[in-house]
């Protein structure tokens, strides 16, 4: 990789060891990844194997964890980005798009059930927010979540969803019917549950080797 500007050179002790880290870890465990893009698979066998270097969501605490600097995990999400979109989706989407909204919002049941599966690789997260009608835009949000006594019941469709089938958990983000001036709201789903379905989408023209579909 090219260093125009001579990065390498200001990295800290632990940004060096995650960087370092990574590039034996691509450079040892990661194979035929062109094959990959090509037939529009992933490497299912990495995703323990990326949680056992800690490469998801290294940045929060507790859980088991890491907590490292915000730098040092941007650093390891370009050298994942550098061997290949899909591979760095997967870690990426986990951690900050799964993971962190959990951690900073979920519930103390909600994150102990979740964060050290999620953290390991043993589980799978995703990210619902887009639909196929609005795009990325909550304020046109389609998909609703109706009151029912100590539960919601959620009606809507999200596509181009990454990791969606083979996710055990989803983060579905739906407007609140049973609150004033409905307010889009996160919802953990588990993906087993009776009525959810998470196709796959085949045929991609990139991220090509990430694994994407939708949440009904």
């Amino acid at each position: 990789m090219l260093d125009y500007f001579d990065m390498e050179s200001t990295l800290s002790e632990e940004e060096r060891m995650l960087v370092d880290s990574a590039r034996s870890f691509i450079d040892g465990e990661v194979e035929d990844i062109g094959q990959h893009w090509i037939d529009g698979t992933f490497p299912m066998d990495l995703i323990p194997k990326m949680g056992e270097m800690g490469f998801y969501a290294p940045n929060l605490e507790g859980y088991g964890l890491p907590g490292v600097s915000e730098r040092a995990y941007g650093l390891l999400m370009r050298e994942l980005e550098a061997c290949d979109s899909g591979l760095r989706s997967m870690a990426s989407v986990q951690g900050a798009l799964v993971m962190y909204p959990i951690h900073a919002f979920g519930s103390d049941e909600q994150k102990e059930e979740w964060l050290p599966k999620l953290g390991t690789g043993e589980a799978v997260g995703c990210f619902g927010l887009t639909e196929p009608e609005h795009g990325s835009n909550p304020s046109a949000m389609e998909t609703m979540a109706e009151p029912d006594g100590d539960e919601f019941v959620l009606n809507g469709s999200k596509t181009w969803i990454t990791n969606s089938p083979i996710a055990d958990v989803a983060v579905v983000w739906a407007k609140d019917h049973g609150a004033a001036d409905t307010p889009v709201r996160g919802f953990l789903v588990e993906t087993d549950r009776d009525g959810v379905t998470t196709n796959k989408i085949d045929e991609k023209l990139s991220l090509r080797a990430s694994i994407t579909g939708e949440i009904s």
